[in-house]
């Protein structure tokens, strides 16, 4: 039997998304995520070339066997530093906010962040503030507002890094990123993101305006986040501050260093060559993808493949024995967390 196909207008469209509801637009933006993220994966694999009857998942697994793990286990010393620090940072932020949190707080509640952004991209950073108010009752706004002070001192660090990664290697690193098919795309992107970023701003001033609940809730949180920010300007040591943000990074900067002795193809680069394999890396992970999953796997071996020579193949595979051992410590570390938090406010 035939059915004539419905033709729906562009108005019915957007009515069918506006009233879609919040859960459902969540789970198809989590599927898009998930398939990029496949997809990528699946592209990092096929680079490798194996011949017939061979395994790409055994030659990772043999890159593994002969990865030297004294390296690798300091790779994990280096990376619970990184997050001890971290935790440091961060509650030195809440103090001048008017919280006084315990380290212990601050360090479970930041490892949950890193399991939560291995499965959702970005969720860490809510979920972080709302764990550190199950521990100590901390507005999760005015955590927040600390967490949006840490991520741009973060993006100031990584820009300074891109910017010595490149006055080191400027000739590789140019050549590298006009080797990247994604690398401009256009000067569409740079038109559509302020106009949309002044749309949003639009309706957000509109709902506001017609809606005291709204306008409230925006007061409430636009205080609590003033709060937060502000924390950074009525620190008591500034110093200190700089001192953990440094350290952070050069804790970061050593994982790279160590990760690259660990392999025989890398052992013997030197101190430009990880500045650079770093700097790529940190572009990498800054995805909004889970825990950066593919895009490290693709922009790391072609860093290494193009600017150092590497065998492609085992530059893939090494990429990815670095990303799963990297991701191996953030959930072992981020599921005691959890359940360090759980044991303790269940005795509350």
């Amino acid at each position: 039997m035939y059915f004539p196909a419905r033709t729906i207008s562009l108005r019915e469209d957007l009515n069918l998304i506006r009233f879609m509801p919040p859960r459902l637009k969540a789970f198809i933006q989590y599927v898009v995520i998930l398939l990029v993220t496949a997809l990528l994966i699946w592209y990092a694999l096929s680079r490798i070339s194996v011949s017939e009857g061979h395994n790409r998942w055994e030659y990772i697994l043999n890159t593994w066997r002969q990865a030297d793990k004294v390296w690798l286990g300091i790779m994990a010393v280096f990376a619970i530093t990184s997050h001890i620090l971290r935790a440091m940072r961060w509650k030195m932020l809440m103090k001048p906010a008017g919280y006084k949190v315990s380290l212990a707080s601050s360090f479970l509640s930041l490892m949950v962040g890193y399991l939560v952004n291995l499965v959702i991209p970005r969720g860490g950073e809510v979920s972080r503030c709302y764990n550190l108010y199950k521990l100590e009752r901390t507005p999760v706004d005015v955590a927040f507002g600390t967490v949006v002070v840490e991520r741009a001192v973060d993006l100031i660090c990584l820009c300074l890094l891109i910017l010595l990664a490149f006055a080191l290697e400027w000739d590789k690193l140019v050549g590298f990123v006009q080797t990247l098919e994604f690398a401009l795309p256009g000067q569409r992107v740079t038109i559509v993101l302020p106009v949309a970023g002044l749309a949003l701003l639009g309706v957000l001033w509109y709902l506001a305006k017609r809606n005291q609940r709204v306008r409230n809730f925006f007061r409430k949180t636009w205080a609590g986040l003033k709060r937060g920010l502000l924390s950074i300007v009525t620190l008591e040591n500034k110093g200190r501050f700089i001192g953990f943000s440094i350290l952070i990074w050069v804790m970061y900067f050593l994982m790279s260093w160590a990760v690259i002795r660990a392999f025989e193809p890398t052992a013997h680069l030197g101190f430009k060559a990880v500045t650079s394999l770093f700097a790529i890396g940190s572009i990498a992970m800054a995805a909004p993808l889970p825990g950066g999953t593919g895009s490290y796997h693709v922009l790391v071996p072609q860093g290494l493949s193009l600017l150092y020579g590497l065998v492609l193949a085992d530059a893939v595979a090494l990429t990815f024995v670095f990303h799963g051992w990297q991701t191996l410590i953030m959930v072992v570390g981020g599921a005691l967390s959890l359940l360090a938090t759980a044991v303790i406010t269940r005795k509350r």
